[in-house]
């Protein structure tokens, strides 16, 4: 005996993927302690963001029970918050421990050093979170309790970590002065914080920036043109364990009684035209089976008519029935059910799609002008960003719609993507990519400020922060990509979407695309009309 229904599989595929969050999440933290003592080189360093981070979700975890007694929070909302806080967490954290460092070998104190670092880093990473937060309030457009307590969660906890990096960590620092270094790695100079890697790196760049441009234009313009056959739904039953009731009760309703059975639609109508709504039904094309009409027994007047149709509950052809269904019955017939709500919050998510990711750019160049009061550069780390995330969605259609390295990954493709990717993951994307943009732009703007020489700002920028967006890079790839571990489709899926959008947004965008720009336009980037500069705030990153 088998318990199925969607309340029944919507019960094991919240358990089976909540439980595969946490077990990813467990196995994020030495993963990424490991990469943050080789970002750092020094044990006191790289626990630093981890204790920070760790304060950040306590406190928000807090606040999303507390909420929970007032509405309904999703289930998923904490292991979204965890993820999201822990990736950004340890970004903002390395940022400022990394600038703590290099301000500590110049400055006489601590606390000068301390005063440095936020005068510059810390102005970064406010900016960062402020876009962060703002790219991710958009999806509270989309009118689904669900989605709204997801982003509303991971908000929480990036502003409690952001609130954390900025009281607490400078405190901390201040505290441990020169200690930051202490149980250092041998080969690491402490204090260094320009990378002559980077710099060199950086030069590069400016001597071949058309070959270097080009490739990288090339491979994200590759990946991101399949993007136009993308397709979504919602998830199938094939994300439920083989053994999972639902799924094995859905297997004997399909055999006994047709593959549409499960997927049962339910009609109401008022019981003085449950006939006529009856004889549309039995003409109605795409239906297998009518059931005769079940008054309601509260004496409200109404009437329920079960109708199975055709097409199985992930079955394209559904959708077209439900429309010719809701078309062609008597207005005050409402067409329902499971498998129609599931039909219907897809329909909701592909329609709001375009306003969302409409208001995070809009948003993301308002807050780049707002930082770095440059038109131009604003508007190509902008474009940038939404070319990184278009080819996230490309390689993602590859993987998950069109099924490759799927043997490899350990999963059975759907022929789709699930229909809350484009908005929610759009936006945490897009989110991520703006953190980085932030981080170089807002160096490069320090070194702009300070010389007025437009190759001192580019490779200056790569060598003060390259370091910083490949460790962050690395950790974040890390921490994404050991949920691509997990056994369900759903974590893994966004494991996977995530960890590529970061390592093309690192590598291709940030270290290539990014300084290239800034490059071919010279001290056009940073030109701004005088009618801006009078309406905007004056902020500036060089510390004097």
């Amino acid at each position: 005996m088998h318990a199925t229904g969607y309340s029944v599989l919507w019960s094991d595929f919240n358990e089976a993927n909540h439980d595969a969050m946490i077990r990813a999440e467990v196995l994020s933290w030495p993963v990424t302690l490991a990469v943050m003592v080789l970002a750092f080189g020094s044990l006191v360093a790289a626990g630093l963001p981890l204790l920070l981070t760790l304060a950040g979700l306590v406190a928000s975890a807090g606040c999303l029970v507390l909420l929970n007694e007032l509405t309904p929070i999703s289930v998923w909302a904490m292991n979204f918050a965890m993820m999201f806080a822990l990736a950004l967490g340890i970004d903002y954290a390395l940022f400022l421990v990394m600038r703590f460092r290099g301000a500590l070998s110049r400055a006489d104190t601590p606390v000068r050093a301390v005063t440095e670092t936020m005068d510059t880093a810390g102005k970064a990473v406010l900016l960062s979170g402020i876009t962060v937060v703002i790219s991710l309030s958009a999806v509270m457009l989309v009118p689904a309790p669900a989605f709204r307590s997801m982003a509303g969660g991971i908000m929480l906890a990036v502003l409690f970590v952001l609130a954390a990096t900025l009281t607490l960590l400078p405190a901390v620092l201040g505290g441990l002065g020169h200690r930051v270094n202490a149980v250092a790695l041998p080969w690491v100079k402490a204090g260094e914080h320009r990378s002559p890697v980077f710099a060199a790196w950086g030069k590069r760049l400016w001597r071949r920036p058309l070959l270097y441009g080009a490739a990288s234009l090339a491979v994200l313009v590759a990946l991101a043109v399949p993007v136009f056959g993308l397709r979504t739904a919602m998830p199938s039953i094939t994300v439920v364990d083989e053994d999972a009731s639902a799924r094995a009760g859905y297997a004997a309703v399909s055999e006994a009684f047709g593959p549409g059975a499960p997927g049962t639609l339910q009609v109401i109508t008022p019981s003085v035209r449950a006939g006529d709504t009856a004889a549309l039904l039995e003409r109605a094309p795409g239906l297998a089976a009518v059931m005769p009409a079940q008054p309601a027994p509260d004496g409200s007047g109404l009437s329920m008519i079960q109708a199975v149709p055709e097409a199985g509950p992930s079955d394209p052809a559904l959708g077209g029935t439900l429309d010719e269904l809701r078309a062609t019955l008597p207005e005050e017939a409402l067409v329902g059910g499971a498998a129609a709500e599931n039909l219907d919050l897809q329909k909701l998510l592909s329609d709001k799609a375009p306003l969302v990711i409409g208001v995070v750019l809009v948003l993301g160049f308002a807050l780049l002008l707002l930082a770095l009061q440059a038109p131009l550069i604003s508007a190509l780390g902008t474009l940038a960003s939404l070319l990184s995330t278009g080819a996230a969605f490309g390689a993602a259609r590859l993987i998950f719609q069109e099924g490759w390295g799927a043997g490899l990954l350990g999963f059975t493709s759907q022929g789709f993507l699930d229909a809350w990717a484009p908005v929610f993951f759009f936006a945490m994307i897009f989110a991520i990519a703006m953190d980085y943009t932030v981080f170089l732009l807002s160096s490069a703007k320090e070194h702009f400020e300070r010389s007025g020489d437009s190759r001192d700002a580019m490779v200056g920028s790569l060598a003060h922060s390259g370091r910083v967006i490949f460790a962050a890079a690395g950790v974040m790839v890390a921490v994404f990509f050991t949920f691509a571990l997990a056994k369900p489709l759903p974590p893994k899926e966004m494991g996977i979407v995530l960890g590529i959008a970061v390592l093309l947004d690192a590598l291709l965008v940030r270290l290539v695309l990014l300084p290239v720009l800034l490059r071919l336009t010279g001290r056009a980037a940073w030109w701004s009309p005088a009618w801006l500069r009078r309406i905007l705030p004056d902020v500036r990153f060089a510390h004097d």
